[in-house]
């Protein structure tokens, strides 16, 4: 989170896969060493001598609940608060591309977000049903329909 808060997109990403539970376990030696479930979130990874790279604190769930949150809102960048939703991505410059589906009650926000300049942050364009919107932020509506969103870095 601290990466992104700073605008490191780069390290925010290199640091999340980093904590991901299936880095630990792609080989059936890292497996061994790893110790817990390949699917679970641990609290801690420990990094004394005769532990190191061993999970801790399996089903730990602040853990898990912190990860989605770091990679919802602060490297995807999807924001929503008090019926505004924002886009203000924190991601590696080498992403191109990435898209995201938000469903608000009976309405979908089909959001793409494209990286041409390969920037860690910031959005030049927040284009909403066709419309470029200069606030770059939206309220969200019950409208029943398809929506579509373009965000520009």
């Amino acid at each position: 989170m601290a990466e992104t808060l700073l605008g490191f997109g780069d390290k925010a990403v290199e640091y999340y896969k980093m904590v991901t539970p299936i880095e630990h376990s792609k080989t059936r030696d890292l497996a061994k060493k790893y110790k817990i479930e390949p699917y679970v979130l641990p609290g801690d990874v420990y990094t004394a001598t005769n532990l190191e790279g061993r999970g801790g604190w399996s089903w730990y769930t602040g853990s898990s609940s912190w990860y989605y949150k770091i990679g919802i809102e602060n490297i995807l960048g999807l924001k929503i608060k008090k019926g505004i939703l924002k886009i203000e991505p924190c991601i590696a410059k080498e992403w191109k591309e990435y898209e995201i589906q938000y469903r608000y009650i009976d309405t979908i926000y089909n959001i793409i977000v494209r990286n041409p300049e390969s920037k860690q942050t910031g959005v030049s364009k927040f284009i909403y049903n066709d419309q470029e919107i200069a606030e770059k932020e939206i309220k969200l509506q019950n409208n029943g329909k398809i929506n579509k969103i373009e965000i520009i870095m």
